[in-house]
Order: structure tokens, then sequence, then C-alpha cells
């Protein structure tokens, strides 16, 4: 029997569970945390794109040698044997999040995260080839005509040239870059390396040209776990309702609120005020095309709309919606805190920049605790951050004794297996073949010896070795004994460097007859 399940796509209240995503068109902006911004993307770009080309000792800068199974930063190399030191760079990764968040929020998201980066950097482009918000809305509601398609092909152009060189740029981390970029012309790259050169090419230029601020909203499990690392005590980005509701155009020359006689509105009015806009949004707002998440009433709660306020009773927020057009996600951040907020602070500059025109004080838009923000006492610096603070000093000291205290020297024993002992005129010899890996980027000599021997064994003829920079050499070595030595006996092999900077001691065994 076949019998078909209904599905609803709809709230009760007729609201689509599957709305199509509107484009957000970010609005250029100004001010000292853009600054910050473009600073950031220069710096981190800079390093992605410049490292791979620097040279080191004669070699590549950074290169991760899969197939030598050698990972090379400046002056370190890493082996597969320093895997401890990877595992520990990722804890420390994991713990600097939860200290940033704790203390700032979202600072990764806004200023050093990827997917902000390089679509930064498409939005530059775009802006250069479509102009700012305005004609950029205009040229796509617009009919495709020559000028469209020219703006269009040039963006694309420009995106898909700095998408190839970025796949290059990625490749050239695991391929020596000089020798990739001279098998370009005419092209003579593998498979594996023409796959992932355009297979990372394409990603750029999917997420940065066309998914943007989808990747942080619907991809990103950042955004979903940070309210767990959250208090109202971290810094965020916030508006202050107090100071700011109720909203609305005047004309210049009424002071702020703080130089009026209306002064701050208590919390709960505040709050009350945002909530009833948010549902009843202006024409300003409408234009604007904010979107968000954020529910600050039940399901199906409808509040009353906003009365008209005279001049003299409203706050210090001329509703022009500038800090929602700068908003790389479409958010209104008046209405609180959002997941979808990536603490960039185009707003906080946006902000700044209207109250500035209008005569108000700066900081109707801040960096604040929500504490803070609602007049109540605010501790930034509280346990958990000193705990994590602690805790990540530890682990960073840690990794970097570890890693400048690290042997160059690595030594492993093989028996041979072929048999337990050989007999010969002089006694019982055991075959052993010791492997040496010299880590370090000069040539060294190195002595074997046994250490504290059992009576009648010797190492038959003694043994040196030479390994050149990083080599890996086998070195055959027997043990003696003159037959007075029967069963299994622990031995001890003792490797020195010349210099006597680096010793080894290994633990095999030695068989003869049981007697």
């Amino acid at each position: 029997m076949s019998r078909q399940i209904p599905l609803d796509v709809v709230d009760d209240h007729g609201n689509s569970f599957y709305v199509s995503e509107r484009k957000v068109y970010p609005r250029d902006v100004s001010g000292r945390f853009n600054r910050l911004r473009v600073a950031a993307v220069v710096w981190l770009l800079g390093m992605f794109y410049v490292f791979p080309w620097l040279k080191w000792d004669g070699r590549q800068a950074v290169l991760f040698d899969l197939p030598a199974r050698k990972f090379y930063v400046f002056g370190l190399s890493f082996w597969p044997q320093d895997f401890l030191f990877l595992a520990l760079l990722l804890i420390i990764a994991a713990f600097s999040l939860f200290f940033f968040t704790a203390l700032a929020g979202r600072l990764w998201c806004g200023y050093a995260c990827p997917q902000t980066v390089w679509t930064e950097v498409f939005l530059w482009m775009e802006r250069w080839t479509e102009g700012d918000r305005p004609k950029r809305m205009k040229l796509d509601a617009g009919p495709w005509n020559r000028e469209k398609i020219l703006r269009k092909g040039a963006k694309h152009a420009l995106w898909l040239a700095f998408a190839l060189w970025t796949g290059f740029t990625f490749v050239g981390f695991f391929t020596p870059i000089h020798d990739l970029g001279s098998r370009l012309v005419p092209f003579q790259l593998g498979g594996w390396e023409t796959f992932w050169v355009f297979f990372y090419s394409l990603a750029t230029w999917g997420n940065a040209g066309f998914l943007r601020e989808q990747v942080c909203k619907y991809m990103c499990p950042y955004a979903r776990f940070q309210s767990a690392m959250f208090d109202r005590n971290p810094l965020l980005i916030a508006y202050d309702p107090m100071r700011g509701e109720p909203r609305g155009p005047r004309k210049r020359g009424l002071g702020s609120v703080l130089e009026r006689a209306r002064g701050l509105l208590d919390v709960r009015t505040a709050y009350d005020y945002v909530f009833r806009a948010s549902a009843h949004p202006t024409a300003a707002d409408n234009r604007a095309q904010a979107r968000g998440t954020i529910t600050l009433a039940a399901a199906g709660e409808k509040p009353e709309p906003l009365p008209r306020f005279a001049p003299e009773q409203l706050g210090d927020c001329i509703d022009c919606t500038i800090c929602v057009q700068v908003c790389p996600t479409g958010i209104d951040i008046r209405n609180g805190l959002q997941y979808e907020c990536i603490a960039c602070g185009a707003c906080v500059d946006a902000c700044d920049e209207v109250m500035t025109k209008m005569g108000y004080p700066r900081g109707l838009i801040r960096y604040a605790t929500q504490n803070g923000i609602d007049g109540k006492p605010s501790r930034v610096l509280r346990p958990r951050i000193f705990i994590y603070g602690l805790v990540l000093l530890s682990l960073c000291t840690a990794w970097a004794w570890g890693v400048t205290h690290r042997s160059e020297l690595i030594a492993e024993v093989l028996r041979d297996r072929n048999a337990l002992y050989r007999q010969t005129a002089q006694g019982i010899e055991n075959d052993y073949t010791i492997k040496l890996v010299n880590k370090a980027q000069q040539a060294h000599r190195y002595r074997i010896s046994l250490e504290q021997a059992p009576a009648g064994l010797v190492l038959a003829g003694g043994a040196e070795a030479e390994a050149g920079p990083e080599q890996v050499v086998p070195v055959a070595v027997r043990v003696a004994s003159d037959g007075s030595v029967g069963g299994r006996q622990e031995i001890r092999f003792l490797i020195e460097r010349e210099d006597g900077q680096e010793r080894r001691i290994i633990e095999s065994s030695f068989f003869g007859p049981v007697q």
C-alpha cells in the first residue's frame, strides 16, 4: 500500500522555511576599523602569495613536501616524527579561538578568516568594475546591454585571474613553486597539479565571488557554537538603544540626547522600541533590505507600531540605515547580537561618520559588552580570560621549547631476521642494521659503540658513519661473542655525533646458544 506523506513548507503564519537568498550589496565605508581590516587583508594575503617565492638556505622558505614527508617553514624542518608538534599547534589554535572569542567576540571572523579576507578582495574588484552599492544594484536590475556585459565581463575576468593565481600559489606550497612556474609555458603540469590548481581556483571563485556571506551563515560551524562561549561580558559590536531610540529622521541643529533634557531611555523602554521597530520596519529599512534570523518575540506575537514622535523625543539614530548598507552579511545591528554578525566593524565606521556629520558624539554603535550597553557593571578581564590566557601561554611556551630543543638525530636498530645468531671460528655473531636519520641541514659524522655491554660482547671492528643533510643512512654492524655468552642478553647501542652535541641510546638484544 502506498500513501503520500503531506509536507508543509510554511509555518502556521504562512512564512516559508525555504527562502531564496537575496544578493547583498555592501556599501563602501572608511574609518579606523576599515583601515585595520585592509591592513589585515594586505598582511595575510601578502604572506600567502609571497612566502612560497622566498628562499631560505638554498631552498623554498615554506614548502610542504608530501612525497618526501617533510615540512619546511623557514629555518625549521618537520619530519613525520614531529607530528606531536602539529597536534599541539592545532590545540593552540583551538585555545586561541576560545581566548579571543571570550575576550572580544568574533575577531577571527572579522579580520583573519580566509573567507572574509578573499571576499574583501573580490568586493574591491567588484567596486572597481561595477561601482559602489547603488550602481551595482542598478546594473543588476537593468537589462543586458553593452555596458552591463563589459562591466560583468571585466569583473569575472579579474575574479578568474585572481582565483587562478590563488590556486597556483596554493599548489606552490606543496610543489616547489619556481619549478611549477617554469612548467607553465609550455604547459607541462602533472595531472594532480592541474587538478588542484583548478579545484582551488574554482573554490576561491565560488566562495568569495558568489556564496560570500552564505558560507558564514550556513557552512561555518563557528557561528553556531559561538553562543556557548559568550556571556554578557565579551566585547562585541553593539547598538546603544538607550541613546538611539526612538529612531527617526530630523533636521540638522537638533542636539544629541546627551545634550538635551530627554537624556537616555530606561532599558525596558529602549528594547521595547527596538522590538516594535523590527516588527514594523520603516520605508528606509525596507529599502535597505536588512535580513537576519533574530527573533524578538514569541511565535504569533505582533506588537503595536511605534507612534509618531516629536523631534525632541527622538534618539540619536537618524534611521539612515547606512549601518545596514555597509554590512557584508546584510543584517541590521540595531536588532541586537545576531549569529550572522562577523564583527568586522563596518557598521561602527559608518555610524561614527554619520554621528560626526550630525555633530553628535561617536559611539552609538561601538565595541562594548552587553552589560556595558545596558548600564550594568561589566568585567572584560574575568576568570575565564585568565585561565584561557594561562593555558594558551603554557602551550605556546611548550611548543616553542620543544621545537627549538628537538634532537637532530633519529636512530633505529633492526636485527637480522634471517638467523638469531651465526657461529664462526671466533665465536658467536649477531648482525644488526642501524638506521641513522640526520635531520640537520649540515652533514655530520657519527660514532657507534656498545654501552655497558655484558662481559664477552664486543662491537666487531667498531663503526662510524657519515650522513649528509637530511639524509637517511643504513649502517651494518656486528656484535661478536667469544662463545661464553649464551641465551638472550640485553645490549645498548650508543650513537654519538662527533662534536658531542647529539647522542642516542637504543636498546636491542643479543642471542647466543642456550647453555
